[in-house]
């Protein structure tokens, strides 16, 4: 019998793109229906972060246990930190049938695209890298050798972009939730993720 499984959503990009506040933005549109994976991270939280809502904030020993445990789909270390996808939510949620929405580092998310290859993965991308500078300096949460050192790295995650199924430019908040939207909702619709429902209607008419 066919059973429609939900879509695991896969965002990411660089550090100081905005993925938080997309995902918020979208998350707080009325036409939003995703089920949000929140990721453990072993970071400080940020002013206004709240654990069990922005993240899992966890320490460095019981993050480095949940490894041990296969209990992550994805884990990474970013400057300093560990970061990771708890595995056991995001699979009852797809065969539930509802869309998981993972907002995620790059790394993780090529770990992601090697498990679960048939998710959609999008990359959010900044204007430019001297915008994205602006950002992060705009945050007034780091130290100027800790920013250069997140430029940097946004230089090489800019480069995995070929992993990724679409590009979104984040160079207006309400604009890339409306593309987000529109490739989820073509996703959707393609032929792979819905023929066997009509061809088990086939079979249902000739017996």
């Amino acid at each position: 019998m066919y059973k429609k499984r939900g879509l695991l959503i896969v965002l990411s990009g660089p550090s100081g793109v905005g993925k938080g506040t997309v995902r918020k933005a979208l998350f707080e549109a009325p036409n939003t229906n995703y089920e949000y994976s929140i990721s453990m991270t072993t970071r400080s939280p940020r002013e206004g972060e709240v654990d069990g809502v922005d993240y899992f904030f966890k320490t460095k020993e019981e993050f480095e246990s949940l490894i041990e445990q296969g209990k992550l789909l994805e884990h990474a270390q970013y400057v300093g930190n560990y970061y990771g996808t708890p595995v056991d939510y995001v699979n009852e949620m797809i065969e539930a049938g509802r869309d998981v929405f993972l907002e995620i580092e790059v790394v993780g998310a090529a770990q992601v695209r090697e498990k679960m290859p048939d998710g959609l993965f999008i990359f959010l991308a900044p204007p430019s890298l001297s915008e994205l500078e602006s950002r992060l300096i705009g945050r007034g949460t780091e130290a100027e050798e800790v920013i250069a050192s997140r430029v940097e790295k946004a230089r090489e995650e800019l480069e995995m972009m070929h992993l990724y199924d679409y590009v979104v430019e984040n160079d207006d908040v309400q604009k890339a939730c409306d593309r987000i939207h529109a490739i989820v909702t073509a996703e959707h619709c393609r032929r792979e993720r819905v023929e066997a429902r009509y061809l088990e209607m086939l079979k249902g008419e000739e017996k």
